[in-house]
C-alpha cells in the first residue's frame, strides 16, 4: 500500500471538511520521530496538536495502558466507578494553582471540559452570558465555536451559533492592542450588549493556542480577577493546550499569580489517549445537581491510567525544567539566524511561536505555508496559527533528543535561509 492510494481511498469516503495537513498515513511512531507507510522518517513538531508533551508511545504510559486493558477497558464511570479515577481526581486537585476545597472530574475531549465549565458556571450563577475573548480557540462543538475567537475556518457556514456570548479584545502588542484597550472592549461590553449581573463565566487561555501562542500577562489576568470578584462572575482558564508541563510549569495558570474559579485540561494530559478534565472550586463545582455531569466514555479507564503515567513521567524526567530549556534552545536559535524574515519571536517553556513578515514587516501567510511545505519535503512536521496564518507555532515532545531537535531546526534554518 502507498500514501497515494490511501489518500484516493480517503478521499472517497471522508467529508471534504475533515482537512489533512500532510499526504501521508502513519505506520509507527517513536518519541517525536514519525515513520509512514513507505518507509519515509519525519520528526514531528507539531506533536499530535500538542497532545504528545511525553512523546509518542513513551513506555511508561504504554506500559500502564496495558494493564488496564488486561483489566476492563469500560464500565462508564457514572454506573460503576473504578479507584484510578479518584486517583487522578485527587492529584489533579493537587496540583492545581487553586486555593480551599476543590473537585474535579472527567470528560472526552477538550471541547467537552470547555462546554461542561459553562454549564457548571450557568448552573452556579442561574445567568446566561458568557465573555470570551479574540483569538481564543475553545473547540469545534456549536457553544465551543460560539466562544471561539476565530472565524475562518471554525465559525464560517455553521451559524447561527449559541448565545449569549461576547468577545472582548485580547491584549497583544503585535495586534496593537493594548491592556487598557482591551479591558475598554469589555467595558463596553457591559455597557451596550449585557450587563454583568447576567454574565457567568468568562473564558480566556493563559497562553492562546489557535490564535497564536499570545500571552496573557499577570497584570491582565489581575485585573480579568478584580472584574469577576467585583460582579459574581466564574473566572475560567482554559489549559486544554498550554497545561502539563508545555510552558515549563504544570499549568500556565501558576505563572499569573492569579487563582481562577474553574480549569480546563485536555490534549496532553494523557499523552496521547482521549481524556479532558475539568478542577475548580469546590463550592462551584458542586453546583449542577446529581446527573447533571458525565458521559459514556467521560473518564474512560485506561485514558485515565495513561494519565496518572503522564503525572509520573512529568515529575521523574524532569519535562517541567526540560521545557523551559527547549524553549531557550529554539528562541536563541532563531535569533541568531538574524534574519528579516522572522518576526516576533514568543514563548513559555516550549510552547513556542514565530512569525513570518514580509519585507515591509506584515504577517507573510503565503511565505508559511512554503515553510511547512518545504520542511514536509525535508522530513520535518510543522504547524501554523495565529489570526493572519503567519506564525509557525512549535510542539515538539519535551522528551524530544537533543540531536533530533537540533535536526529539526538545522532544516528550518536551511529553508529560511535559502
Amino acid at each position: 500500500m502507498t500514501n497515494e492510494k490511501l489518500l484516493a481511498r480517503r478521499k472517497a469516503v471522508l467529508p471534504t471538511g475533515l482537512g489533512v495537513a500532510f499526504p501521508v498515513f502513519a505506520s509507527h511512531a517513536k518519541n517525536s520521530e514519525i515513520w509512514d507507510i513507505e518507509g519515509n522518517r519525519y520528526i514531528d513538531f507539531v506533536g499530535g496538536i500538542s497532545v504528545l508533551n511525553t512523546g509518542h508511545s513513551h513506555p511508561k504510559i504504554t506500559q500502564r495502558v496495558h494493564e488496564q486493558i488486561d483489566k476492563f477497558t469500560h464500565t462508564a464511570a457514572q454506573m460503576v466507578n473504578y479507584e484510578i479515577y479518584v486517583d487522578l481526581a485527587e492529584k489533579l486537585c493537587e496540583k492545581a494553582p487553586i486555593s480551599g476545597e476543590k473537585r474535579a472530574f472527567f470528560l472526552t475531549t477538550g471541547a467537552e471540559a470547555v462546554e461542561n465549565s459553562i454549564k457548571i458556571a450557568r448552573a452556579k450563577t442561574g445567568r446566561p452570558g458568557v465573555i470570551s475573548f479574540v483569538g481564543g480557540w475553545h473547540g469545534r462543538t456549536l457553544m465551543c465555536m460560539s466562544l471561539t475567537g476565530k472565524v475562518i475556518p471554525y465559525k464560517k457556514d455553521f451559524g447561527p451559533m449559541p448565545g449569549p456570548v461576547f468577545h472582548a479584545l485580547f491584549p497583544c502588542e503585535e495586534h496593537n492592542v493594548t491592556e487598557e484597550q482591551a479591558l475598554h472592549s469589555l467595558d463596553m461590553i457591559f455597557q451596550a450588549s449585557i450587563d454583568p449581573s447576567e454574565v457567568a463565566a468568562m473564558i480566556i487561555e493563559p497562553v492562546q493556542g489557535e490564535g497564536g501562542f499570545h500571552q496573557v500577562t499577570p497584570s491582565f489576568a489581575k485585573a480579568l480577577r478584580a472584574i469577576c470578584d467585583e460582579h459574581g462572575i466564574v473566572l475560567i482558564f482554559d489549559e486544554v493546550q498550554c497545561g502539563f508541563a508545555r510552558t515549563g510549569t504544570l499549568f500556565a495558570t501558576e505563572q499569573l499569580g492569579v487563582e481562577p474559579d474553574l480549569m480546563t485540561s485536555a490534549k496532553s494530559l494523557a499523552g496521547g489517549y482521549p481524556i479532558s478534565a475539568v478542577v475548580g472550586r469546590a463550592d462551584i463545582m458542586n453546583a449542577p445537581q446529581v446527573g447533571g455531569l458525565g458521559g459514556t466514555y467521560s473518564g474512560n479507564p485506561v485514558a485515565v491510567a495513561a494519565a496518572l503515567a503522564v503525572m509520573e513521567v512529568i515529575e521523574e524526567e524532569n519535562l517541567l525544567e526540560r521545557s523551559i530549556q527547549i524553549g531557550k534552545k529554539i528562541a536563541s536559535f532563531l535569533q541568531d539566524l538574524n534574519l528579516d524574515c522572522i518576526g516576533h519571536i514568543r514563548h513559555k517553556g516550549a510552547m513556542l511561536a514565530f512569525e513570518l513578515i514580509d519585507s515591509e514587516g506584515k504577517p507573510d501567510a503565503a511565505a508559511t505555508t512554503e515553510l511547512k511545505a518545504k520542511a514536509f519535503e525535508q522530513g520535518l512536521l510543522l504547524a501554523s496559527c495565529g489570526m493572519y496564518g503567519n506564525a509557525i507555532r512549535v510542539m515538539v515532545p519535551l522528551t524530544v533528543e537533543d540531536e533530533v531537535l537540533q535536526e529539526g531546526l538545522d532544516i528550518i534554518a536551511s529553508i529560511l535561509t535559502a
